[in-house]
């Protein structure tokens, strides 16, 4: 029997993983050890445990050097990769929105080039331009995208809202919600095929724990 590769997103989301895949009776014992090591084992189960990059979570299920990923929902809108999204997991819930000064609100049509910053380009452009047929213009940005209205390089931000304390801070607001987030399991579609009843007793064992049904 072969390994079950699982790719989780270092940080908060590969800990809430590792303790739903403890509790359905995985060994991740040596994950929770300190160490710079990024591929776990448990023998006993036939399971392999690699941790990446968040963004990067999706290209490791999508071309198959993993079965199974754990990842934002964010990650997987911003990626678009083929894949299977089986299983909403509901914690790390929060929104991606679209956020400014709050004299914008209910105004952002009327604005022509409108200038959106974000670390989420695709998001931004797909709600924008397809959804809402509103030419703008992106600008990438990678660190602290709430300083892009506050210093007059965009009109308004496209990012994660969990509470809003970071935009209320910085004299910003939600201006209209693009669509809630929350962690996913997804799954390569090859594997889904050749290990389609491991594969499905993981996802099920996730669904009963999280109540959740597969989206």
């Amino acid at each position: 029997m072969r390994y079950l590769t699982v790719a989780l997103a270092k940080g908060r989301l590969a800990e809430l993983a590792m303790d739903i895949f403890t509790s359905i009776g995985m060994d991740c014992s040596e994950m929770k050890e300190k160490s710079r090591k990024l591929i776990f084992t448990d023998e006993k189960n036939k399971m392999k445990f690699i941790l990446v990059k968040a963004s990067d979570v999706p290209t490791y299920v999508e071309y198959g050097a993993a079965d199974i990923g754990i990842v934002g929902k964010d990650t997987l809108l911003e990626e678009n990769r083929n894949l299977y999204e089986m299983v909403d997991l509901e914690f790390g819930a929060c929104n991606m929105c679209v956020c400014g000064r709050p004299e914008l609100k209910g105004r952002l049509s009327e604005i022509t080039d409108l200038k959106v910053a974000s670390k989420y380009p695709n998001i931004a452009r797909q709600y924008f331009q397809d959804e809402k047929g509103q030419t703008i213009e992106i600008i990438k940005l990678n660190g602290s995208v709430e300083l892009g209205p506050l210093v007059g390089l965009s009109d308004v931000i496209v990012d994660i809202v969990e509470t809003g304390a970071t935009l209320r801070e910085n004299g910003l607001d939600v201006l209209e919600i693009i669509c809630p987030l929350s962690a996913r399991l997804v799954v390569n579609k090859v594997s889904m095929k050749m290990e389609r009843e491991r594969i499905m007793e993981i996802v099920n064992a996730f669904m009963d724990k999280t109540g959740e049904r597969s989206k």
